[in-house]
């Protein structure tokens, strides 16, 4: 089929050149005498169905050179061009000894004709769209190598992991500590350095800058810093150390039940992980996860030196209530200690307030401070002499009605009668320690009454003392079995 070149926008003015063309201008109107393809036209034969002297193709190769692109000097637009550039060695769409050019086919080459009907079309592989017919490859640019899609998406998740996270406060973190929250979600996540995040204010409650004792109420909103937490893998863990560890726990449960257990933490072994430290009753607990992947959860804390009962939830349900019990404090507690000296006052009561001497440092030691003081917090101990050793020493039983950060040993340091083996706070001079006593922290949780989480019935556990009290005990002649006069002081 022939079609007509378009025009190419000559001058149309009529009698324009002269000969036998003249006045057949190749912008003439349609229809007007000398038009080509009308009897008596005018026609070239070196011409005849060559299309106009700048074709699509040669516009698009020059475009294409001009931008460097030296794949586009190819044809695009005929199918197994670039075969024949090869063979012709004319790379760009020109054959220079037959002048074959877009619109020409080679005299030993069968005509190409391109289907006309979309169902003799080739299919488009992949899905790709239909292109026109004849269209050979296009012209592609290298595209640069970057990350892979798995890449990608590790940097996706370390950028949201280490940047600002929005929290929202669940049923059970119901009166959570706000840095016992952040330990809880964010287990990998130092001690210190939540403590160090709180106290500089780059955590927000509902917009609002928090301490690290407030309380956390369902449906509240904690911003949270970016975090830079150290990668957890998938640590294998050992059969045999979990069952090791789960026996060593079970050997220390003095009560137990589907809410909650309470274990006799022996002397030496800490209950939180810290720097330095290993192995702690924190950890050990991991041998106890259930098949719902539920892990017993600390709801107290004692020193690492101090023994006796410590008190585990089994539920996040059971730990948040048992919690409310000890911030109400409808939790009773008892602790026993061996202190230097004789008290004047047999029975007392001891009120200060306490901050710590370095607010920095988690364990640091508690001084006496007045109200008002930075850091400053109300404590409150009431104290019974159970009996004493040749007005030397002294058989103390203890009730704190407050909870803070070594109250009891610096209650004790303060009337003047440290508590035996204190490394931070004895510091009586030219005292010496009797014989056969160990120099160890002579302390001991040794009773806790506590309302059952789900039944609201007192639950009353007794710790023994621990092997070096008892030696001291024996040793001195006191009788762990006598009255307690303890149990007549006041609650408040």
């Amino acid at each position: 089929m022939t079609t007509r070149p378009p025009s190419r926008g000559g001058s149309g003015r009529k009698g324009a050149g002269k000969g036998p063309g003249a006045g057949t201008g190749r912008g003439a109107a349609p229809g007007r005498p000398g038009r080509p393809g009308k009897p008596g036209a005018f026609k070239r034969p070196d011409r005849e169905r060559t299309g106009p002297r700048t074709s699509a193709l040669d516009a698009a190769q020059r475009a294409a050179q001009a931008r460097g692109d030296a794949a586009a000097k190819h044809a695009p637009w005929r199918p197994g061009q670039e075969a024949r550039d090869r063979e012709t060695g004319s790379p760009d769409g020109f054959e220079r000894d037959g002048f074959a050019q877009d619109g020409f086919e080679k005299p030993d080459e069968a005509p190409r004709r391109a289907p006309r009907t979309r169902a003799e079309r080739p299919a488009p592989a992949g899905g790709a769209p239909a292109r026109r017919p004849g269209a050979g490859p296009r012209a592609t640019t290298p595209v640069p190598e970057g990350p892979t899609r798995r890449e990608q998406r590790a940097a996706a998740s370390a950028t949201l992991a280490s940047g600002v996270q929005t929290l929202t406060v669940e049923e059970d973190e119901a009166g959570m500590r706000i840095d016992r929250f952040l330990t809880t979600r964010f287990p990998q996540l130092p001690f210190t350095r939540v403590q160090s995040i709180v106290r500089k204010g780059e955590l927000r409650v509902d917009g609002k800058r928090a301490k690290p004792n407030d309380r956390l109420e369902p449906g509240m909103s904690v911003r949270v810093p970016p975090l830079k937490l150290e990668a957890q893998g998938e640590r294998p863990r050992s059969a045999a150390k979990d069952a090791t560890d789960a026996d060593f726990i079970r050997s220390l449960i003095l009560y137990e039940d589907a809410e909650m257990m309470i274990l006799n933490k022996p002397f030496g072994l800490a209950v939180q992980g810290g720097s330095g430290t290993v192995r702690h009753v924190d950890g050990l607990l991991e041998a106890l996860t259930g098949k719902d992947g539920q892990k017993p959860r600390l709801v107290h804390r004692l020193d690492k030196d101090t023994a006796g009962c410590l008190i585990v939830a089994k539920t996040r349900l059971a730990a948040a209530t048992l919690a409310k019990s000890f911030r109400s404090r409808s939790a009773r507690k008892v602790y026993w200690a061996l202190t230097a000296g004789v008290p004047r006052v047999a029975q007392g009561r001891i009120s200060t307030y306490l901050a710590k001497e370095e607010p920095t440092d988690a364990d640091a030691r508690m001084r006496v401070a007045k109200h008002g003081d930075e850091g400053a917090a109300h404590a409150l101990t009431y104290y019974a002499m159970v009996d004493n050793a040749a007005q030397k020493l002294s058989w103390l039983s203890l009730k704190p009605v407050t909870g803070r950060t070594h109250q009891l040993r610096a209650h004790a340091a303060h009337i003047g009668h440290p508590i035996v083996g204190d490394p931070k706070y004895f510091s009586i001079e030219n005292w010496e320690l009797p014989g056969g006593i160990q120099n160890r922290l002579h302390l001991l949780a040794r009773r806790i009454v506590i309302p059952h989480p789900r039944t609201g019935q007192p639950v009353d556990v007794t710790a023994p003392l621990p092997p070096h009290m008892v030696q001291s005990w024996n040793l001195l002649g006191f009788d762990a079995s006598r009255y307690d006069p303890i149990v007549e002081a006041p609650e408040a």
